[in-house]
């Protein structure tokens, strides 16, 4: 009897419909929908400068083009914090979240297409946290070298950057982002620029605590810089594309 009772008040438990705080936000439902959607229709988010590439004149004579690639790292620098590099004829190609592989289809219309003298290269941290799915340090290695090779055989010079350290002072990012891991990539990213006739900007050492994290007065939340941040890495920036440049 107890057990038959049991069994009717578990079949009534499963079928009640869900309390009203514990239904999903329909708004929020449709917005992960359509993002879901846009990634699949466009992946590498070829659309994102499209309009904006076709703007895009030729170099002037003389002039020193340069060309940011990145994540959101580079897509918020000058626009939420920071200044980016005023006066310099220097485009902003950086987009928020996304991943080596991603980078590496756009680097065509998003780089070459825009005829830079110099390409600055900084992606990894959203690999190493899984973005678009798991990947090794040789998968984001690969993909590294392939836009450098790109650049090299359209003789544009490439500047590569470490990625940055994160922390867990304001925001805890150190699971998805091991600095231990970064670390490691950082030394084969140094490594390879070194055999490759390559830039690197040590952002990583400028900009780590000496726990080997980063200084928490460099960032909002643990993982992005904010204006003191960017003020730490626009002279390291500029200094390696004069030295790419041969002015140092």
């Amino acid at each position: 009897m107890i057990a038959a009772l049991f069994s009717v008040s578990l079949v009534f438990a499963q079928t009640q419909p869900p309390a009203a705080d514990a239904l999903p936000d329909p708004a929020k439902l449709k917005s992960d929908l359509d993002r879901a959607n846009r990634t699949l229709q466009d992946w590498a988010n070829l659309k994102r400068y499209h309009e904006d590439n076709a703007k895009v004149v030729p170099p002037a004579p003389g002039e020193e083009r340069v060309v940011l690639m990145g994540d959101s790292i580079t897509d918020g620098w000058g626009k939420r914090y920071g200044k980016f590099f005023p006066g310099k004829p220097y485009i902003n190609r950086g987009i928020s979240g996304q991943t080596t592989p991603q980078m590496l289809i756009r680097f065509r219309p998003d780089v070459i297409a825009l005829k830079p003298k110099a390409v600055v290269i900084l992606a990894g941290t959203n690999d190493i946290a899984g973005n678009t799915g798991p990947e090794t340090l040789e998968d984001i290695e690969g993909n590294l070298a392939s836009m450098a090779e790109l650049a090299t055989a359209n003789r544009i010079k490439v500047v590569f950057s470490s990625v940055m350290p994160v922390c867990d002072t304001i925001r805890r990012q150190t699971d998805r982002r091991p600095n231990e891991k970064i670390v490691e990539l950082n030394n084969w990213i140094k490594e390879y620029a070194a055999t490759h006739d390559a830039g690197y900007i040590d952002y990583f050492t400028a900009m780590k605590d000496d726990k080997g994290e980063l200084k928490q007065e460099l960032t909002y939340d643990c993982l992005h810089p904010n204006s003191e941040g960017y003020e730490v890495m626009m002279p390291l920036a500029q200094k390696a594309v004069d030295k790419a440049f041969g002015r140092e």
